[in-house]
């Protein structure tokens, strides 16, 4: 629900100004199923109004969601085994669906796991279709509905926090990022998560159950 609350509206906003800058309504809905990438997607309108080759879209995307490669890496042991459900949650990963995945018990089945990725991809579509129509038909503002992203991860962030052990990853992200906008106003997020990943790799790793025990 919470994923929905964000996804809807900010598709709807998506959908809405990509008929606006001329394309076609199910160009903009098949973007949601076949791309599948929010912010790359508000991205894309611009660039493809501006008149940009699809080489130099294709390239921002990746640059824009390289971040997902180390959300994929923490996530391999819950994938599934089968092929086709196995590439459809790499293909599907997103922010809010990481979050969602990452809070969810050891033990939930394989395929409560798809389904989640494939409930919130279908928020997603869902807002892109109902923005493209009403953008097709009539012209209204959607300012400040943008805020329903922000919202959003203020949800998911509280999530993890009350899974996490510790406080340590919040505060590691918060100060990698008030460092970032300090040193890099203009790439702060990217330098936030580089400093949020490689503290990662240098933090002590807490002693396994055996080690524990051996201690004791």
């Amino acid at each position: 629900i919470p994923v929905a609350m964000g996804y809807v509206p900010l598709g709807m906003v998506y959908g809405f100004l990509a008929v606006q800058a001329g394309l076609s309504t199910w160009i903009t809905v098949a973007a949601s199923v076949l791309v599948f990438a929010g912010a790359a997607q508000f991205m894309m309108v611009s660039m493809l109004a501006a008149g940009l080759p699809l080489t130099a879209i294709a390239a921002t995307t990746l640059v824009i969601n390289l971040r997902h490669v180390f959300y994929g890496l923490s996530l391999l042991k819950r994938l599934p085994r089968h092929a086709g459900a196995r590439w459809y949650m790499v293909f599907g990963l997103t922010d809010e669906t990481y979050s969602v995945l990452t809070t969810m018990p050891a033990n939930t089945p394989v395929h409560h796991r798809v389904w989640v990725t494939a409930l919130n991809q279908g928020w997603w579509i869902l807002g892109s279709a109902l923005g493209a129509l009403i953008g097709s038909k009539t012209h209204i503002g959607f300012a400040g509905l943008d805020f329903a992203l922000a919202a959003l991860f203020a949800v998911l962030a509280v999530e993890q926090w009350r899974v996490a052990h510790h406080s340590a990853p919040l505060w590691c992200a918060l100060i990698s990022y008030m460092l970032a906008r300090w040193l890099m106003p203009q790439q702060a997020l990217a330098l936030a998560i580089g400093l949020c990943v490689l503290t990662g790799l240098l933090w002590p790793s807490p002693p396994t159950d055996s080690q524990q025990a051996r201690d004791d």
